[in-house]
């Protein structure tokens, strides 16, 4: 099977319409058909069928298509990896970050991966979980760690890594933050605690309402997309903050578990379906999934 045959179905495919197809591969009409004709006599049927202007997939090309796209965008990769390599040039890996997620969890990997690989350079992105999906969807990022999107492109790839639960954040001199142990969420809540909520941290409208029934009236918290944000509210005494459990860990703040508080978030690690990716990406997804995450992902409070 050669790839020129496979581009040709592919272009057909994505036009349903071989004139247009032919100029987007720059070939005659003819040539055109004659790939194709070969791929379907290598596959043993008719991949796409032609009924006077009508041109539509046949079953066999419609269920090949995914698998076909994957093997052509792997081979171009693999010929522009060995070029790059051949030619001695970096390789520059796009990463999207969650805006709650301690870059520090990570640094392990990164540090190894920079190990393995010396002329890698990366390029960092924070996003929101929208903004996430857009990146990836627009090809501006080859991975993205971040918590579950509620996007449901059918392209994208997620690999969970770990799940956790959520902590509470209290300033150094509030009355809760002095006691041992975990917080009763619903305690705070009946002391007229105001909460901070970070929209950003996988609370969806799920959680929200996971956290009306521990006692949170959530139309009196505070919300915001930033982390800075956060830690000034709370430091200022304005609410309690409602962080991931390894969210803010540098933060001089007091945190307890939230107890009764039926939250968790899981952190994953995104993927685009049949994209090409650099041989860097797999490497880290292959640290980020062997890692051992029981240090910083305790399980969530009852």
């Amino acid at each position: 099977m050669e790839m020129q045959q496979v581009r040709y179905f592919l272009a057909v495919a994505e036009t349903l319409n071989f004139t247009r197809a032919a100029a987007q591969c720059q070939v005659s009409q003819p040539a055109l058909t004659r790939g194709i004709k070969l791929l379907e006599a290598e596959l043993g049927d008719e991949l796409i069928r032609r009924e006077g202007r009508f041109t539509h997939l046949t079953e066999l090309g419609t269920r090949l298509l995914p698998m076909l796209r994957q093997c052509y965008d792997s081979a171009v990769s693999a010929k522009a990896l060995a070029a790059a390599v051949t030619a001695g040039e970096a390789t520059t890996l796009r990463l999207a970050i969650a805006r709650v997620l301690d870059l520090q969890l990570i640094m392990p990997m990164l540090r190894e991966l920079r190990r393995v690989f010396p002329g890698l350079r990366l390029k960092l992105r924070r996003a929101a979980p929208d903004g996430i999906a857009a990146m990836l969807k627009r090809g501006e990022a080859d991975l993205a760690i971040c918590g579950l999107l509620e996007d449901d492109w059918d392209r994208f790839e997620a690999r969970p890594i770990f799940t956790e639960g959520f902590d509470l954040l209290f300033p150094a001199d509030h009355p809760l933050a002095a006691e041992a142990g975990a917080v009763p969420v619903l305690a705070a809540a009946q002391a007229g605690e105001t909460f901070v909520l970070h929209r950003g941290a996988g609370l969806n409208c799920g959680a929200v309402a996971a956290l009306e029934a521990a006692g949170v009236d959530s139309g009196r918290a505070h919300e915001v997309d930033q982390c800075d944000d956060m830690i000034a509210l709370v430091e200022a005494g304005v609410g309690v903050g409602l962080v991931p459990a390894s969210g803010l860990a540098d933060t001089q703040l007091r945190r307890r578990r939230g107890l009764g508080l039926p939250l968790s978030r899981t952190i994953a690690i995104y993927a685009v379906t049949g994209r090409p990716q650099p041989r860097e990406a797999a490497a880290l997804v292959n640290l980020l999934r062997s890692a051992d995450w029981s240090a910083v992902a305790p399980p969530a409070a009852a």
